[in-house]
């Protein structure tokens, strides 16, 4: 149920969003959540891509009335950064082989989402090529850098430091 549903049905909500507040001042490099299961960091990993994604801009309806939406400052934030998000909750394998094929559909899945990026100008043809060798059989040593590439190829385009939520 969308949390606006849920204010309207007057139902318990929590407002969460001084987190985007509170983590944006840190000005951390990297920051690490660790909490015991069922503790929120997935719905908080979610609020705080879709708070900054480009791929959310002018969707600030999702935050009006919460206390993020209070500063101005924050409303110009919301939705103008590349956000690269992403879970591992899926791998579940058994074995090693296994676990390398799934983590290369999850990267190769990052890719297609971003294959906008194909079509930059911002992106040198050596760059297209090697944007181009992510695929669910490409090797372990193309998969190791395929998460730093596409950040960089993203700050290239955009202009912009990229926001990793994994």
């Amino acid at each position: 149920m969308k949390r606006y549903k849920i204010q309207e049905r007057h139902c318990f909500y929590i407002d969460k969003t001084k987190f985007i507040k509170e983590w944006w001042e840190n000005e951390d490099e990297v920051t690490l959540i660790t909490r015991p299961r069922r503790f929120g960091k997935t719905l908080n990993m979610s609020m705080v891509e879709q708070f900054f994604s480009i791929k959310y801009a002018g969707r600030g309806e999702l935050f009006q009335g919460l206390s993020i939406w209070e500063n101005e400052k924050y409303r110009k934030l919301q939705g103008t950064y590349p956000v690269i998000s992403l879970s591992f909750a899926a791998v579940k394998e058994k074995d090693y082989e296994s676990t390398v094929q799934r983590i290369n559909q999850i990267l190769t899945d990052l890719y297609y989402e971003n294959s906008f990026l194909l079509e930059s100008d911002c992106l040198l043809p050596e760059e297209k090529e090697d944007f181009r060798q992510i695929s669910r059989g490409m090797s372990e040593v193309t998969a190791t850098m395929a998460l730093h590439r596409l950040s960089r190829y993203l700050h290239k385009h955009y202009s912009k430091r990229v926001i990793i939520i994994g």
